[in-house]
């Protein structure tokens, strides 16, 4: 029996940590970088996270931060998973010594559908060999956040990763998003953001709800 993992990303409000925490959500994500509509404080992250049960995983997301703003961040919640989502290197991932996930950037290949997939993701799961997981995020201007999918049905040859699938992830397409991916790696989560939002930032417990519930579904499907 396989289960789907599910994080709960870009919170700001603590309606929004209760709501993801009441629908089943196995982590949580503050996005720490300052140009995001999603941006939260050190501090203000630590008084969000504070409001988790155990065995609720927060998890700070940062791009291309300085190590020193990294640790400095962590140490207000010291069970805290680390996610870097921009240009990291490998060493510059383990100089924190937090256990971590990195997010592969997949090109959405939207003017050529049929076209081979533009990233190989055995390397950069070999490169980044010590994460916790590889987070599959569809490339965007900017960093995340974009809404986009990538073409899951291109998806690499099976990888010896954990991997999380993030991108435009709805509670209407996560289901098929994991029935196509989920075989391709070690185990599977899905990351969503905008697809639980009445406005960025701003997250909708119903869709929260019908999001896990979606992912619940496609569990079912497969283990059955």
């Amino acid at each position: 029996m396989t289960r789907t993992r599910i994080k709960i990303c870009g919170l700001t409000r603590e309606q929004d940590v209760d709501a993801a925490v009441a629908a089943g959500a196995d982590a949580v994500g503050f996005v720490l970088y300052e140009p995001s509509a999603r941006y939260v404080s050190a501090q203000r992250a630590a008084e969000l996270a504070a409001r988790l049960p155990p065995f609720v995983t927060p998890v700070l997301l940062f791009v291309n931060a300085t190590a020193t703003e990294i640790i400095a961040a962590c140490a207000y919640i010291q069970g805290a998973l680390v996610q870097f989502h921009g240009d990291e290197t490998p060493d510059e991932c383990l100089k924190i010594g937090r256990p971590f996930m990195k997010a592969a950037r997949i090109p959405i290949q939207a003017e050529t559908p049929n076209a081979p997939l533009d990233f190989d993701l055995v390397k950069y799961s070999k490169d980044f060999k010590s994460a916790q997981a590889i987070l599959l995020d569809a490339h965007v201007e900017g960093f995340g956040g974009g809404g986009k999918t990538f073409n899951w049905s291109l998806r690499p040859p099976s990888v010896n990763a954990h991997l999380v699938l993030s991108g435009g992830l709805t509670p209407a397409n996560v289901g098929d998003g994991i029935l196509q991916v989920r075989p391709r790696g070690k185990t599977l989560a899905v990351d969503v953001s905008s697809g639980v939002e009445t406005a960025k930032g701003i997250k909708s417990p119903e869709l929260i709800h019908q999001f896990v519930a979606a992912v619940r579904a496609a569990d079912d499907q497969l283990n059955n």
